[in-house]
């Protein structure tokens, strides 16, 4: 594939990721923090959250699969896409017992593969939860300023 085709799909992705219901649910996964493969489970069913849920993880394992398929080169998409890793360290620390809940063996098999053959890939996986409890920890205190 060539550097134009990636840069191309790459950008669609980016234009898709502005879409004002994928915003919401972007910026909803952020404060989420589930704790269990059930707390998972449950956000997939509740009907408020279901959605977001989806909306996310769908589209990051997506992108995912494009480029675990070569439609889009590895490095090109992590110079741009380093929010699959959030939405990822989610669920990751629980994925086994999502897909034993929900029956589903592959369930984010995309973003699971492409993620976790990254060098260090727990480690950043575990860096990035941590950042995010820090960054709402600071919203938090800034809305509590205003």
């Amino acid at each position: 594939m060539s550097t134009e085709t990636s840069a191309d799909l790459i950008m669609k992705l980016y234009d898709l990721r502005r879409e004002p219901v994928m915003r919401e649910a972007r910026s909803w996964i952020i404060s989420y923090f589930p704790e269990s493969a059930e707390d998972i489970v449950k956000t997939m069913i509740d009907p408020e959250t279901s959605a977001k849920f989806r909306m996310v993880t769908t589209y990051w394992d997506m992108a995912a699969g494009f480029v675990n398929r070569g439609a889009i080169d590895e490095e090109m998409f992590f110079d741009s896409a380093n929010e699959c890793w959030v939405a990822f360290a989610k669920i990751q620390p629980f994925i086994d017992g999502v897909r034993i809940a929900i029956d589903n063996p592959g369930f984010l098999k995309n973003m699971d593969a492409l993620l976790m053959r990254q060098p260090n890939a727990l480690e950043t996986l575990a860096a990035r939860r941590a950042s995010m409890k820090r960054w709402m920890q600071a919203r938090a205190e800034m809305a509590k300023g205003f």
